[in-house]
């Protein structure tokens, strides 16, 4: 074993960072970290400048041998390091910002991640990544790839089909069920097991034992659920619950209150209340905090930005594959046959055992029959779209808009997709061919 860990954190300027850096200090014992690169493109500078002097004071009073490093060289931050965390956002927030709004005009979900805004963003990021891995393959190849940009199974998957690097796909959303049933019960997270099918932002809570007793039975009337700040707060149907017999993620919320959701959201547009809004809103203010000299840890107020339990799921995995811990954690990984009715590269959300070598995907004890359709939809989409990332291909991303159950009208798809095409072309490399035959007469009536 390596007396030295090298970690780089691509997006390093983001304000999660300093919930990651305390996940480090927390962890030093068993995941001794000697450097940190934080890693950042030109745009993002002063927000780096200002989230990697926290880190460096957070890590000064830990009085821990950890070096930071800031860097907008790529190469650097990636030669030989161990680990490599992704937390990035290509477009920025005015790209999300169009994810959310764009689709509204024309009667669909705005939503970062799901429908035809989880598509825009797929076709950003996919590409980036994978050059991203080209580097990794030359100069850290045996680097573990833990990706945390959203979407993240989309995205993961393209990596385990277009790279050799070796990648793993996380999410806060099921450390997020079991801090919601660790604070329901009273107990510690260690005496709770859940069993979770489907795939990243699409998954069901198919079992849930407390010290072994089966708990699912009547968590089924529980209409709150577990939560998130960055999805709206509808209670869940109990009809619905009964009938699933599984606990649904939050993000379920937009197909199944489809209705509601897409009204709020018009609604919050019309006021300029988009979650693209309270996110800038929410980092401007932390910028402000962190750029406090005498400021040494992480600030309370970084709960509210939405990613809670980041660091937690981050910096366990990685302390899991350093260490051949043969815990239980829940990822994005390659089906491997685990869901029968999916191919065996796809991407899906469920528990595995962490070993130095990987994560081994665990066996289902049950798979709802009534989920299996909307899985299978949702990841057409999703393997579409990876497709269309890779090539550019307009009509293939239409394909995927089609196979979308979020998407209710494909000539509406069609004319919304076009738009944000033009929108986002600045981060379309692979798309310019086809976005120079869009109508400029069109591409004006967008502006």
């Amino acid at each position: 074993m390596r007396n030295s860990l090298k970690v780089a954190v691509i997006g390093g300027g983001s304000s999660y960072t300093p919930e990651l850096i305390e996940g480090f200090i927390d962890s030093y014992e068993t995941f001794p970290v000697t450097e940190i690169v934080l890693l950042d493109i030109p745009e993002g500078q002063r927000k780096l400048t200002i989230v990697g002097q926290l880190a460096q004071r957070m890590i000064a009073k830990s009085g821990l041998p950890i070096q930071v490093r800031l860097t907008l060289d790529r190469r650097s931050a990636l030669e030989g390091a161990d680990y490599v965390s992704t937390q990035m956002r290509v477009g920025l927030l005015e790209a999300r910002a169009w994810d959310e709004t764009i689709p509204l005009k024309y009667g669909m979900i705005g939503q970062e991640t799901t429908g035809p805004g989880g598509m825009m963003k797929g076709l950003r990021t996919i590409p980036v990544l994978l050059d991203i891995c080209k580097d990794m393959e030359e100069l850290c190849p045996n680097a573990w790839l833990l990706n945390f940009t959203n979407p993240a199974g989309m995205v993961t998957e393209a990596i385990h089909k277009y790279s050799s690097i070796r990648s793993i796909g996380l999410c806060n959303s099921p450390i997020a069920a079991y801090k919601w049933l660790s604070s329901l019960y009273s107990v510690p997270v260690d005496r709770i097991r859940c069993e979770f099918v489907g795939l990243n932002h699409l998954h069901w809570i198919n079992r849930i034992t407390v010290d072994g007793e089966q708990k699912l039975p009547e968590l089924l009337s529980n209409r709150d659920g577990y939560s998130a700040k960055n999805v709206p707060q509808y209670d869940w149907n109990p009809t619905l619950l009964r009938s699933l017999g599984a606990v649904p993620s939050y993000y379920l919320k937009y197909f199944y209150l489809h209705r509601e959701i897409l009204a709020e959201q018009q609604a919050a547009a019309l006021k300029g209340e988009t979650r693209a809004e309270t996110v800038k809103r929410l980092e401007d203010e932390l910028f402000e905090i962190y750029r406090n000299p005498d400021l040494s840890e992480k600030p309370k107020q970084l709960e509210q930005r939405g990613g809670a339990y980041y660091s937690e799921a981050a910096v366990r995995l990685m302390n899991s594959l350093h260490n051949d811990t043969r815990d239980i954690q829940t990822l994005n990984v390659s089906n491997r046959g685990i869901l029968d009715f999916l191919s065996d590269d796809a991407c899906i959300e469920v528990n595995c055992i962490i070993t130095k070598q990987g994560p081994i995907p665990q066996p289902l004890s049950e798979v709802p029959a009534s989920v299996k359709g909307l899985v299978q939809a949702v990841k057409t989409y999703e393997q579409l779209t990876i497709e269309a990332a890779v090539t550019g291909s307009r009509d293939k991303a239409l394909l995927a808009l089609a196979h979308h159950p979020l998407v209710a009208s494909v000539n509406d798809a069609e004319k919304m997709l076009d738009e944000m095409l033009i929108r986002n072309k600045a981060f379309l490399p692979r798309f310019q061919g086809v976005i120079s035959e869009i109508s400029l007469h069109s591409a004006n009536e967008w502006t």
